[in-house]
């Protein structure tokens, strides 16, 4: 490369990232990230900000839950700013980060973030809920969690896209959210959604691709990369009656706006 115009990687690295596909392991959590029942692995925020950022430039997280995507901003020298529903989670956000942590709801986050002018952000990144999943989850890891005192989903707040009860109206929901946020995004600027599709009841939900379609109008869908997960555990769904699978890949989502 002559020129490098979207980051800071040498050939090698920006190769290496583009492969579709991707095995990551996270370290452990630490005490103080175990409260969130979903958190973001802020080694897998540095390798997403690393490629589409330079140092310097500004991030934003419209869910950001504790804070994994500005501690990893913290890490790379980039400038960030989160979005966090629930004050509990972004009082742990504030400890973690000196990074800008905003309470409130991501539905109204223009009105929120009035004062970041348009083009201003360079990246967005975010792992949003995943529909009612965690609603719905039940098992060992579950009652463990419960035993520790510690939450198995996101609350009761009726604000909260997690609680919505409607497939149809929680991807409208989010996709809305990706819609006041194009204001903010530079023009070439890049938003990566990580999402999971998953089984609910006999249906499987192909929510990652629900959110691509809902979007397309908006941003140009790219591409996208598989985060692997080849270390958790296998359950015998459907054994010897029917096919479940074991979901144990998310779906990086990467959308550009135009």
């Amino acid at each position: 490369m002559r020129r490098n115009k979207l980051n800071d990687l040498d050939s090698k690295e920006w190769l290496k990232f583009t492969k579709t596909w991707f095995v990551h392991h996270p370290k452990p959590r630490k005490e103080t990230d175990k409260l969130h029942p979903a958190k973001f692995p802020e080694s897998l925020a540095e390798l997403f900000i690393t490629f589409f950022t330079k140092k310097g430039e500004t991030v934003l997280d419209p869910f950001l839950g504790t804070g994994s995507t500005l501690v990893a901003c913290d890490e790379t020298g980039r400038k960030g700013i989160g979005v966090e529903l629930a004050e509990k989670y972004a009082a742990t956000a504030r400890k973690r980060t000196k990074q800008r942590v905003v309470v409130g709801d991501s539905l109204e986050i223009d009105t929120l973030l009035k004062n970041v002018e348009e083009n201003a952000v360079d990246f967005v990144l975010t792992s949003p809920p995943y529909g009612p999943m965690l609603n719905k989850k039940v098992g060992l890891i579950q009652a463990k969690r419960k035993a520790e005192q510690l939450d198995t989903n996101y609350g009761d707040d009726s604000r909260d896209l997690a609680n919505l009860s409607d497939y149809n109206a929680f991807i409208e929901s989010l996709c809305t959210v990706f819609r006041k946020v194009k204001p903010m995004l530079r023009v070439g600027g890049y938003i990566v959604i990580i999402l999971q599709n998953y089984r609910d009841g006999k249906i499987y939900r192909p929510l990652a691709w629900d959110v691509a379609r809902g979007l397309s109008q908006d941003y140009l869908l790219v591409g996208e990369r598989l985060w692997c997960q080849d270390d958790k555990t296998l359950f015998p769904y459907g054994l010897g009656n029917a096919y479940v699978p074991n979901v144990h890949h998310h779906v990086c989502l990467v959308l550009r706006k135009g």
